[in-house]
């Protein structure tokens, strides 16, 4: 297969990167043509438009900011949808809206093209490594087919439903982690300025049940995803435990 590449920033770079180490021939394309100099100076061929991308290759994948990006670059004046021919698959790893996500895969339909959802977790340092995690939406036997070319990419390729989904998954988990990150700060924040030292809050958060994700490894599958509601000892002392910390937090000056 001959796949294209647009949007080679800090993540996607890296990505078309390990798609050319796999073996596959690369064209790539960018808004700023600098970005993509490494790729063409490694072999990969350059491309002026989305569209010239879309023409000459079995699959194309963007890797783009957000949502309006992604829409021009697919759907805009010299886009994918123009160029893309008939057999071909689209994969998108931009952190989309599912809506967008569907719209999109319907106008590419229309032209007899196959289109995957397909964000990644891992970031730039995983980008590099190839240690990413690939959550893919979309029909399972495009999926299939085009599997190679994700597996060079990333080391965790999972299919998750259909089109769509990859971008669902995404977002539900990036929320997760946000909201985590800011729990985390705030506990922390909240153990220094009661009196005890930093590096021991942060050896009691890694060895103790947030560290080893106990709620999402062991508690979770065993109950909740089993239909089991009943309230435990976790459930009941939680309101104790929030009244104890709001109390602390008042004392040391926590807002």
């Amino acid at each position: 297969m001959k796949v294209g590449f647009i949007g080679v920033g800090n993540i996607g770079r890296p990505m078309a990167g390990q798609i050319a180490a796999a073996g596959f021939e690369l064209v790539v394309h960018d808004v700023r043509k600098d970005a993509a100099a490494p790729l063409v100076e490694g072999g990969a061929t350059w491309a002026d438009t989305p569209k010239a991308v879309a023409e000459q290759v079995d699959v194309v994948c963007t890797c783009l900011p957000g949502p309006p990006e992604m829409e021009e670059v697919t759907l805009g004046p010299r886009g994918i949808a123009e160029g893309i021919r008939a057999g071909s698959t689209y994969i998108d790893h931009t952190t989309n809206s599912p809506d967008l996500v569907r719209r999109v895969h319907a106008a590419l339909s229309e032209r007899q093209a196959d289109m995957l959802d397909a964000p990644v977790s891992g970031g730039m340092e995983g980008a590099r490594t190839r240690d990413l995690t690939i959550l893919v939406g979309g029909d399972a036997v495009t999926f299939e087919r085009i599997r190679p070319v994700l597996d060079a990419m990333g080391k965790n390729v999972m299919h998750v439903g259909e089109i769509g989904s990859g971008c669902v998954c995404k977002i539900a988990h990036n929320c997760a982690s946000f909201v985590r990150q800011q729990a985390l700060v705030e506990c922390l924040t909240l153990g220094v300025k009661a009196g005890v030292e930093p590096t021991v809050l942060l050896e009691v958060f890694q060895k103790a049940a947030l560290g080893r994700n106990f709620d999402l490894h062991v508690r979770l599958p065993a109950t909740l995803f089993r239909g089991d509601f009943e309230p435990r000892f976790a459930l009941t002392t939680a309101y104790k435990d929030i009244t104890l910390a709001t109390e602390l937090a008042a004392e040391v000056g926590v807002p």
